[in-house]
């Protein structure tokens, strides 16, 4: 007996771990998904600014976690056709608090963030987490795990792009690829080097 439970943990770690780290690196929302473009594109000029972004997207993502596990357990199981307008005036509730507080306590941060803040309530990394998360059955644990793997991966996209853009402000770049050509470039790149996880996925 003890040895099966033992086991069983270990399976149940390996699971997790496993739902983290692909949620992460090897399906990251932004940078193998697609999901997210418009913050990833617009607010990562400025490494400060793409980090405290890259926070707020993980608590929102966190909190949607929970609200989904609870809408999916207590509430939606008998009307499954209401999950996509639940999930919607859900994400809109977390986004509209996350906008008051960093409105309260940091005004510059605020005004820094500018439209994408709200528009975290229209991205679709957010939804996309709602809708794997019911569509693979993930109970609470899994789906934080889920969360956090799936946050901290667009706070590392913002994070890495963000930094290669400030680098790219020093470097003489040809003046044909500066602005918006350069930033494709640069998004392009860190996409290749996602992708070369994609090898692990035949684990999963």
């Amino acid at each position: 007996g003890g040895a099966d439970h033992r086991a069983a943990e270990g399976r149940l770690m390996g699971n997790l771990v496993w739902i983290f780290f692909s949620a992460m690196v090897i399906n990251n929302f932004t940078l193998m998904l697609f999901l997210g473009l418009c913050a990833f594109i617009g607010v990562s000029n400025r490494l400060e600014t793409a980090v405290r972004l890259g926070l707020a997207d993980l608590f929102v993502l966190t909190m949607t976690a929970v609200s989904v596990w609870a809408l999916n357990r207590f509430v939606l199981g008998a009307t499954p056709y209401l999950r996509i307008i639940a999930f919607i005036v859900v994400i809109a509730s977390l986004v509209q608090i996350v906008e008051m507080v960093i409105k309260k306590t940091s005004p510059a941060l605020f005004r820094a963030l500018g439209i994408y803040l709200p528009l975290i309530t229209t991205n679709c990394a957010v939804l996309a987490l709602a809708v794997f998360q019911t569509n693979r059955g993930y109970g609470l644990v899994e789906a934080l795990v889920f969360a956090l793997g799936g946050g901290l991966g667009l706070l590392l996209a913002l994070a890495l792009m963000a930094s290669i853009r400030e680098a790219a402000e020093l470097a003489d770049v040809p003046s044909i690829a500066r602005g918006t050509a350069l930033v494709m470039l640069i998004a392009s790149g860190l996409s290749l080097a996602f992708m070369g996880f994609a090898g692990l996925m035949s684990g999963e």
